[in-house]
């Protein structure tokens, strides 16, 4: 599945100014389905860029900076 750039960018920018924001806020936020969502950050996070912390209720997102390393 091909995903956006532009689409990932936003999610993280949104996560890294809320990092307790939940999936329909970002789905309304950003005007697409919950289900988008959920599929941009299962894929931002098998791609290590984002990581959740706790559980469903009451934890919350860590964008992973990029360190350079490559």
């Amino acid at each position: 599945m091909k995903m956006s750039v532009k689409m990932s960018v936003k999610i993280l920018s949104l996560i890294k100014g809320n990092s307790v924001v939940t999936i329909p806020e970002l789905a309304d936020k950003i005007g697409v389905t919950t289900r988008t969502i959920e599929r941009y950050v299962q894929k931002l996070q098998q791609d290590n860029l984002l990581i959740r912390i706790g559980p469903d209720k009451g934890g919350h997102w860590e964008v992973v900076e990029n360190k350079n390393d490559k």
